[in-house]
């Protein structure tokens, strides 16, 4: 194959650069989004989280044409990053303990989203896919986890799997008590009772 000709490289190479300055916006617009997102709600001010990212308000709508357009790429993001957290905690710790990690981290994604319930029912069409994402990436990824303790007998399994992840939403949603330690500590509460009856339960099943 001959070279390829200088213009033509010259072009390729700015594409690129382009194509890596594109990206290194668009991640540094969602980490400031997350951040702002987890302290001050999705109503967090635009402007604040252009300047976090140290981009332009224009380059943020040039990314994100719609404020529900950056809150779902920030959820998205969210979403695949605890569901790929899953087989790396399977893969270092025993079933239970692997459980019980990723739960926290599930309910620390659910719990940093202030207002992202009230969001997602707003009828916006960027948030439509946003629920078969969950069940494509979330469910999946917890249901591994969950069936491992189960097996291992170190989790009862009278439970349904989709009980669970529920329940820990709703821990992590309370309008009672937003603190994040107290969370955690209801989350590990919950979790721990979820080895009550194991043996029994694994009797049964030989």
């Amino acid at each position: 194959m001959g070279d390829v000709p200088e213009q033509d490289g010259a072009r390729a190479g700015g594409e690129r650069r382009l194509r890596a300055d594109a990206q290194r916006s668009i991640d540094a617009l969602l980490q400031a989004a997350m951040a702002l997102f987890a302290t001050s709600g999705v109503d967090a001010p635009v402007r604040e989280i252009a300047d976090r990212a140290g981009v332009g308000v224009g380059t943020l709508y040039r990314r994100f044409a719609t404020r529900a357009d950056l809150i779902a790429a920030v959820f998205r993001r969210e979403m695949d990053a605890c569901a790929d957290a899953a087989p790396v905690i399977a893969a270092e710790y025993p079933p239970f303990e692997a459980l019980a990690m990723w739960l926290q981290r599930y309910a620390a994604f659910v719990g940093t989203k202030r207002g992202l319930a009230k969001a997602l029912h707003s009828g916006d069409p960027a948030f439509e896919a946003l629920p078969a994402r969950f069940e494509q990436r979330l469910r999946p990824a917890f249901r591994t986890l969950f069936e491992a303790a189960t097996a291992a007998g170190e989790v009862r399994a009278d439970i349904d799997a989709d009980e669970i992840l529920g329940a820990v939403a709703s821990l992590c949603m309370s309008a009672h008590d937003d603190r994040p330690d107290h969370a955690r500590r209801m989350v590990a509460v919950l979790v721990d009772g979820l080895r009550y009856g194991a043996n029994e339960s694994a009797n049964a099943r030989s």
